[in-house]
């Protein structure tokens, strides 16, 4: 079975005199539409609510469980970077500005990030460090991921009911053959990402069409 995250990364932070440990991931760099959403979470070490995971581990009801208890015992924050910041920064570098939101918009800064991934976002002037798959590893990653994704998905739910018929309510923007398949049939939408090969493609197919 494979271990569970745990409070290991913020106690040798704690070791080391840093008091407010900041978990931060995000969610969204795949879907051909709507923004990429991520997440900081300061836990309270007293507070921590059991269960906490990776979040494509949990299921949807669980996940909705962990939202109540993180935004009720935790300091955290849901931020997110446009499509159109995506489309003119690059989806990586959106993802990094979607993070130094979130961590702005905690409560109090935090005196260490534990961020997910393999690189530290440029204009994080804050202590920091890179976690390979840290949401499966710290507490406070996953918590950040659990918060992302729900924001996200609830967003790509409202996004659906504005542009039907592409199955936002289920594949959250990603690249699934409806998704794929709608885009053909119905168009490119205003919140797809034009930058992104598969939109790029259609609507270079349009204009030589009607060139």
């Amino acid at each position: 079975m494979a271990q569970a995250p745990d409070y290991s990364f913020e106690l040798a932070a704690h070791a080391r005199g840093l008091i407010r440990i900041a978990g931060v991931d995000e969610v969204g760099r795949g879907p051909l539409c709507g923004p990429v959403t991520a997440a900081a979470v300061v836990l309270d070490p007293a507070r921590i609510p059991q269960g906490l995971n990776d979040s494509k581990k949990l299921s949807a009801r669980r996940r909705a469980e962990l939202v109540a208890e993180i935004t009720a015992s935790a300091d955290w924050c849901v931020a997110h970077a446009s499509v159109e910041e995506i489309d003119s920064l690059n989806i990586l570098q959106a993802s990094h500005l979607a993070m130094c939101r979130a961590i702005a918009g905690l409560q109090g800064a935090p005196d260490h990030v534990l961020v997910d991934g393999n690189r530290i976002p440029r204009d994080l002037s804050l202590s920091a460090e890179a976690l390979v798959k840290g949401d499966a590893r710290s507490v406070s990653i996953a918590a950040a991921s659990i918060l992302a994704k729900e924001a996200r998905d609830a967003l790509m739910v409202d996004l659906a009911q504005q542009y039907p018929g592409y199955g936002w309510e289920k594949n959250a923007g990603y690249p699934t053959k409806d998704h794929l398949q709608a885009l053909l049939d119905l168009g490119v939408t205003p919140v797809h990402r034009r930058s992104f090969k598969p939109v790029h493609n259609i609507l270079c197919q349009a204009k030589s069409v009607s060139a």
